[in-house]
């Protein structure tokens, strides 16, 4: 039973993955099991190129974040239940959380989260009904977005990024998985606002 698992390992998935790892010595989330499914094969940072942001180099492949993400996360935060090489096809609400089924096992979590992009969505059973037009992308583009209230589509199920609604950017798609990340802390933290700081 993990405490959180995060589905998709592009910009928003991992964001999310490293301030939930980031917070394993505040006494609310020391315990807590998290996990994070890292499919990355249709992430758009495949084919980006990254100018405008803030941090990173000019001309940093986008597939090199892919790679060093998951470094990051495996150096700092080993706890994080990494899981490659799976892909989710089914999620159902189960008592208590929610069952995820891959093409090689099945996983249970009390909260989910959904890091997809905007097109990988039509593959993982169990959300047809929360599928929407995208409300910032061009209709001929027939991206999409499942149907939330900042990040919520239900009680313990998140989605972040381009698949929440925002825009196609890497920036945002970023603040959209530390956003989940810090209320997910913040609901472990019976309802105080949380957030991770680290300070020289």
């Amino acid at each position: 039973m993990f405490d959180a698992l995060i589905i998709g390992g592009g910009v928003s998935g991992l964001s999310c993955a490293l301030i939930l790892g980031s917070a394993k010595e505040k006494v609310f989330a020391k315990d807590k099991k998290i996990g994070i499914i890292v499919h990355q094969r249709t992430s758009h940072l495949h084919d980006a190129l990254l100018n405008n942001v803030l941090g990173i180099p000019e001309k940093t492949p986008g597939k090199s974040i892919l790679v060093s993400g998951k470094e990051k996360l495996k150096t700092q935060y080993s706890h994080i239940n990494q899981i490659d090489k799976e892909k989710v096809f089914k999620l159902s609400r189960i008592v208590n959380g929610f069952e995820i089924e891959t093409n090689k096992n099945t996983y249970v979590s009390k909260i989910v989260v959904i890091a997809v992009g905007y097109l990988e969505l039509i593959s993982i059973e169990g959300l047809e009904k929360y599928i929407e037009p995208h409300p910032r992308a061009k209709a001929e583009k027939s991206r999409i977005w499942l149907k939330n209230n900042d990040h919520i589509i239900e009680d313990g199920l998140y989605v972040t990024g381009t698949l929440a609604g925002w825009r196609s950017q890497f920036a945002i798609a970023a603040g959209s998985g530390a956003q989940v990340a810090t209320d997910i802390l913040t609901f472990w933290n019976n309802g105080e606002h949380t957030k991770v700081h680290d300070k020289v």
